[in-house]
Parts: structure tokens; C-alpha cells; sequence
């Protein structure tokens, strides 16, 4: 029987992959780093050792030299110069001493000369400016030879172990950076792997990384609350329309159900009551289509320069019979803004905006609309001396098939405010509302220009 494995268990195994990968390549590049360092600080204290080692050897020669030509200075040949305390100080260094004439016999030597081996040196005895001799001198494994060579396996030996020190700090280090790094991204996969398993509250939330994760952990979770509101807007959407089509519906089934027992005579005042509530089911078809294509309109706008108040002009000399037919005047205080838009589009929100002030505007009210520039923007807004709007349904009034106190006598679905916001913010856009209760309200499409 296979244990089941826990959850998380997969994330935190990759995390730990991922981590362990990030620390390994850290650490090779630190070694990397290390070994090249290393090479060249030993190659090059090598040489300045050696350098300094042949500098030190030739200038023992050379006093060798200077002191065995004085004894035969003194002397006056090299048969009867004493040669004794030359030999004598460079077998107490450690050196191997010849001297030779300038025929190159052998004058003396330090004892055990011949079985020496090592570095040679060899510098001229000068005297009064003439060559008398030469000096041989062999540096052997003991005295400045073996301390040379001494010298550099010391200093291969600290380069050696600051290598393996470095090497050690740098494990550490990617380790504890690698943690800090797979920290927030494991963090990440199982909000992730909680959302897509339905868990709609799963977030990142404010995560300690770099800014880079940072940002990312923040693009997840707005991410998140955007699905989060699709969803209940969903729901919400389903739930509205069913609540609107539930009442004419019914009122349809019970008149045919009428008809079709007898309870009732097809009467031509009958049969209009349920024509309207066709009707009412067709404007609702309708304005789910409108409300459909406003949703998408961010994807089929056709943008191209349009005089903002051309297209509130001619929305008021379309609707300009409706507002004298309801004892209403309409007023235009028009200055010409050009914008960047879909001229039927941006037609369809002031149609709403002018329709929703119609609607809520009593008999001897005034509606005014007016567009202006400002700044980078253009203005356009629809004012009126209507009803106005209660604070507390001022928030909902652009919700989806959302219908105030107010409106419940009034026709048409909820959606036209909607429609208009989608609209507005397709073209990159807002649209806002101010209102007071019982002294008009107030609606700005605000637009850019560029």
C-alpha cells in the first residue's frame, strides 16, 4: 500500500531542487572565481619570491666578490690573500663558495663544494677596475635557497586554505540566498496550485524578497481579486437576470394558462398585457446584447480623432423630441475637444447619460450637457435637476442590473449606467457620478486626449 503524499509536499520538494540548484551554481561560480584568484596570487607571489630570492643571491655574490677582492687587494695576488673570512661567512649562511683566477683555476672553496647543488651564481672580482677572479656561489636547500622555497610553499599554503575558506563562505551564502529566493516562489506555487484547486481567497500577500518578487506576489494577487470580482459579478449577473425574467415570464405562463383553460376570453386588453411582457423580455434581450458588447468593446474599438462635442451634439438632437415631448429643456454648453475614440461608441454613452437624466428629470427641469478640455483630458458631463440620488445608492449605481428606490416605476433594466462605464473605460476612460438628493445629479465622462 503507497503512502499518500502530503500536501505541498511536490512544491516544497521542487523549491528544494530549485534552491539546491541556485546554491550549487552560486557556489561554482564562486570557485570559479576563487581557483582564478587563487592561480594568479600564487603565480605572481611566486614570482616576486623568486625575484626577490635571485635579486638577494646576486647580491650576496656580489659582496662575496667585493670581499675577496679585497683580501687580494691586500694581499697582492691570490696565493698570498686571505681569502678565510669570506669562506668562513658564506659557509655560516649557508652558501657554497669557489674562487676561481682569471684562468680559472681553483684559489679555494668552502668545504663540500662539488656535492652542492642548487642555484649558481657567479659575479667578477674587480680590482682598481681589472677582472683578478670570479666568484662561484651555490645556493643549496638550506640558508636563502631553502628559505626561498620555504617562502613560497608558506604562501601556497595560505592561499590554499583563504581558497577553501572563501570556498566554504560561499556555500553558506547561496545557500541562504537561494532559501530567501525559493522562499516566496514556493510561497507563490500554492496560492497558485489553491486557486486553480478553487479556493478563491488564496493570496500571496505582502511577501519579504526582491523587488522583482515583490511585484510578481503583487501582480498575483490582483490577478486573484480580478477573478475574484469576475466571478461574483458572474453569480451576480445569473442571479439578476434570473430575478428579471422570473416576473414576465411567470405573468406569460399564467395569462396562456388562463387562456388555454377558459378562465379567460382572449380579449384584445388580454392579449396587449401579454404583448408588453414580450415586449419587456425583448428590451431585456436587447440590453443584455448592448450590456455583452460594451463588455468587449476594449477588443473592437475603432479609435480614430472625434470632436467630443459633435457626438454630445448630435446625441441631444437625437433625443431632442423626447425632452420637448416631457416638458424638459435641454441645454448645450458644447466647446469642441477632439479625442481618440470609436465615435458610435462614445454616441452610445452620451445616449445613455441623456436617457438616465430624462428618465429621473421632472416636467419644468433642465438638463445641460457640456464638454471642455482640461489639461490632458476632455470633460464631457451630463447635468440635471432630477430627483438626484440617495447617498447610500450613490456606490451601486453603475452595478449591473442594480435599480435604486427611485426607479422601480420607472421602465428599462438597470444597465444603461453600466453600459456607459464599461464604454468609458474601453476608451481609457472614467465616468463618475455626484448627486444630491432632491437638487440633481451630475455625470462626467472624463477622457484622454491623447
Amino acid at each position: 500500500m503507497s503512502e499518500e503524499t502530503p500536501p505541498g509536499a511536490g512544491e516544497r520538494a521542487r523549491g528544494g531542487t530549485l534552491g539546491l540548484r541556485l546554491a550549487l551554481a552560486f557556489l561554482g561560480v564562486a570557485l570559479a572565481a576563487i581557483v582564478l584568484m587563487a592561480g594568479l596570487t600564487g603565480f605572481f607571489s611566486a614570482r616576486d619570491v623568486s625575484s626577490l630570492a635571485d635579486r638577494q643571491q646576486s647580491q650576496l655574490a656580489g659582496a662575496a666578490a667585493a670581499s675577496a677582492g679585497s683580501a687580494w687587494e691586500h694581499g697582492g695576488s691570490w696565493t698570498t690573500a686571505d681569502l678565510a673570512p669570506v669562506l668562513g661567512f658564506a659557509q655560516g649562511i649557508g652558501i657554497a663558495l669557489q674562487v676561481r683566477d682569471t684562468a680559472g683555476h681553483v684559489v679555494a672553496a668552502t668545504r663540500g663544494f662539488g656535492t652542492t647543488t642548487g642555484t649558481e651564481v657567479t659575479e667578477p672580482v674587480v680590482v682598481d677596475g681589472q677582472t683578478r677572479g670570479v666568484i662561484v656561489a651555490r645556493f643549496a636547500g638550506s640558508g636563502i635557497g631553502g628559505a626561498d622555497r620555504a617562502l613560497r610553499v608558506t604562501l601556497l599554503q595560505a592561499i590554499a586554505g583563504t581558497a577553501g575558506l572563501a570556498a566554504l563562505l560561499a556555500l553558506v551564502a547561496g545557500l541562504t540566498v537561494a532559501r530567501r529566493i525559493t522562499r516566496p516562489i514556493t510561497r507563490l506555487i500554492m496560492a497558485t496550485r489553491s486557486m486553480a484547486g478553487g479556493d478563491r481567497s488564496a493570496r500571496a500577500g505582502d511577501i519579504r524578497a526582491a523587488g522583482e518578487l515583490r511585484d510578481l506576489a503583487s501582480a498575483f494577487d490582483q490577478m486573484a481579486d480580478a477573478v475574484s470580482r469576475e466571478d461574483r459579478i458572474r453569480r451576480d449577473l445569473v442571479a439578476d437576470l434570473a430575478h428579471e425574467l422570473r416576473t414576465p415570464v411567470a405573468i406569460l405562463q399564467a395569462g396562456h394558462e388562463a387562456l388555454l383553460d377558459g378562465v379567460v376570453q382572449p380579449s384584445p386588453e388580454e392579449l396587449s398585457s401579454l404583448r408588453d411582457e414580450v415586449l419587456r423580455l425583448a428590451r431585456m434581450v436587447d440590453d443584455l446584447q448592448t450590456l455583452a458588447a460594451a463588455d468587449a468593446a476594449a477588443l473592437h474599438l475603432v479609435r480614430q480623432p472625434c470632436d467630443l462635442a459633435g457626438i454630445a451634439a448630435q446625441a441631444s438632437d437625437s433625443l431632442a423630441r423626447r425632452f420637448e415631448a416631457s416638458g424638459i429643456e435641454l441645454k448645450q454648453q458644447l466647446d469642441g475637444v477632439i479625442v481618440p475614440a470609436d465615435p458610435r461608441w462614445l454616441h452610445q454613452v452620451v445616449t445613455n447619460l441623456l436617457t438616465n437624466a430624462l428618465k429621473f428629470t421632472p416636467a419644468g427641469g433642465q438638463v445641460t450637457v457640456r464638454t471642455a478640455a482640461a489639461d490632458d483630458d476632455a470633460i464631457l458631463s451630463v447635468a440635471d435637476t432630477g430627483i438626484g440620488i440617495p447617498a447610500g445608492e450613490l456606490p451601486r449605481i453603475f452595478d449591473r442590473f442594480w435599480r435604486g428606490q427611485a426607479t422601480t416605476q420607472a421602465s428599462g433594466s438597470g444597465i444603461g449606467l453600466t453600459v456607459a462605464a464599461e464604454l468609458a473605460r474601453a476608451h481609457g476612460g472614467e465616468l463618475t457620478a455626484a448627486s444630491t438628493e432632491g437638487a440633481g445629479t451630475t455625470m462626467t465622462l472624463r477622457l484622454p486626449r491623447t
